[in-house]
């Protein structure tokens, strides 16, 4: 029995955290329960040192000390702060009369509100309540169908799973050691075409299924010409001066996603005071909901550390590498089974669970294939989206289904949103054949200037130079060479110059 454990001491540790998982138990304390435990147990086979647990204080400091994840709580209390100031319904309405005299005009606006509030809060469940408690109503009202409404709304809510500032993506770069301005612009344009993708099932239902889509009637359209042109610049140029204040800094290098988020938390009070929907109860409802989360996220990250210590101690990190390693089809079966593990786990782990647990277990055999981990944490993310929209336990379902009429059915949630399910299915396909769409402008070239180029080749004082010793500084004064010597390593770095410049001629 012993040997056996001492064996297969990764796979066991491993079972029991998803048996874990399961039976209910908290994410947070499953991954920390089973990290001591099976440590202890490791210590006493004689597997792990006893100085394992010393690394704990160390690893845990880390996570306090890590400045990229101070963005989560300022992304979520902009998210919050934006969503509860009324933006939501002043955006759904001006959306809503611009696109009304079109069949699906209204679905039209809830996708477009959904990517508006996605690049603005990057919180799901803010989208979804807000286009539920607001859109879900109208759209039954002037005839919409049940399903196509409900899974309008779903799916455009989970656009902030995969659009910056998307909290998913914040944590996926800290999994993987990659920058988070990297992974925002990467996902970018993947998050732009899964919009159209919406747009296109929209148009496909408006044309198949008029009845489904109805245009807005002319009684509900009450503004029009300069009102509504006005209407629309007073409503939409706030949201998105506020999107390229956050965004467009982090993109350009002149702020970190810490200080973008910084920005936008406080472009977002300024926007609620401009609104006057500023007031104490929203900020106290605002800074508790954003505590919350980020104490969440916390805890299952120490967890994640605790666990992931004796998981690597036991080399937990190298079965998980052989396994994966060795499937059929190198680069392409690996991707094969772990979108499907990904998609088949959404059912019962939310997206948090699975950038601690999974992604930094997938990251190094990703990395060991020569994947780009900025695309494989993209093409993740958008698998994890589905996540959000799994029946039965999706939680934009549930987000939905708190808010939604009586009249609506729970039936018709898990229906609606079960074709856009299909249609993030799709967009995970398209990653996977059209990589560009993830890595086209993080790598350009970089043009270099040879003529201003330095090589400095480092010596050691042992045996020559100055004298006086490792470390010693040259003579000065009267004692001081009149002649400097020679460059130490002159010819190889003139060298190394000229061959540098003569390949750039040849090009």
């Amino acid at each position: 029995m012993t040997e056996f454990l001492i064996n297969n001491m990764a796979p066991i540790i491993f079972a029991s955290m998803v048996l874990f998982l399961l039976v209910g138990f908290p994410v947070a304390f499953a991954l920390a329960a089973n990290g001591i435990f099976f440590g202890l147990i490791g210590i006493e086979l004689g597997l792990l040192g006893p100085q394992l647990f010393q690394a704990l204080p160390d690893r845990i400091f880390g996570i306090m000390s890590n400045d990229t994840l101070l963005a989560i709580p300022f992304f979520t209390f902009m998210g919050l702060i934006l969503e509860r100031s009324g933006m939501a319904e002043d955006l759904l309405d001006t959306i809503g009369q611009l696109f009304g005299p079109l069949r699906g005009g209204l679905a039209f606006a809830v996708i477009f509100v959904g990517a508006l509030l996605a690049a603005t809060t990057g919180v799901v469940a803010a989208s979804v309540i807000s286009m539920g408690l607001i859109s879900l109503p109208i759209m039954l009202r002037y005839g919409y169908n049940t399903k196509l409404a409900t899974g309008i709304i779903a799916a455009s809510g989970t656009l902030a799973q995969i659009l910056p500032p998307s909290l998913v993506l914040i944590i996926m770069a800290d999994q993987l050691g990659k920058s988070v301005g990297d992974m925002y612009q990467g996902a970018f344009l993947p998050a732009i075409v899964l919009t159209m993708l919406y747009v296109g099932y929209v148009i496909l239902v408006a044309i198949f299924k008029p009845d489904w889509a109805p245009a807005l009637p002319r009684s509900a359209r009450n503004l029009h010409g300069s009102k509504l042109l006005m209407r629309a610049l007073t409503t939409m140029v706030p949201p998105l001066f506020l999107i390229f204040l956050v965004l467009g800094t982090i993109f350009m290098g002149i702020a970190t996603p810490t200080e973008g988020g910084a920005m936008g938390a406080t472009g977002a009070l300024i926007m609620a005071l401009a609104r006057r929907r500023l007031s104490m109860a929203l900020l106290k409802q605002a800074m508790e909901s954003t505590a919350k989360l980020t104490t969440f996220v916390i805890f299952i990250l120490v967890g994640a550390r605790v666990f992931s210590l004796t998981f690597y101690g036991v080399d937990g990190h190298r079965w998980v590498e052989h396994l994966l390693t060795g499937l059929p089809g190198g680069e392409v079966g690996f991707l094969i089974v772990v979108n499907v593990l990904v998609f088949l786990l959404a059912f019962f782990l939310d997206f948090f669970e699975l950038s601690f647990i999974v992604v930094p277990l997938l990251g190094p055999v990703a990395e060991a294939l020569g994947i780009d981990l900025i695309w494989f944490g993209i093409l993740l993310a958008v698998n994890m989206q589905t996540s959000f929209m799994h029946p039965p336990f999706g939680f934009a379902l549930f987000f939905l289904r708190s808010v939604a009429p009586a009249s609506v059915k729970t039936t018709d949630i898990y229906w609606g949103a079960i074709p856009f399910v299909c249609i993030q299915v799709i967009m995970v396909g398209l990653l996977i054949a059209f990589p560009q769409l993830v890595t086209f402008g993080l790598d350009k070239k970089v043009k270099v200037d040879l003529d201003k180029v330095q090589i400095d080749i480092p010596t050691s004082d042992y045996g020559g130079g100055y004298g006086g010793g490792y470390g010693a500084p040259p003579p000065s004064g009267l004692d001081a060479p009149q002649e400097a010597p020679a460059r130490p390593g002159a010819a190889a770095t003139d060298a190394i110059m000229e061959m540098l410049k003569e390949q750039e001629k040849n090009k």
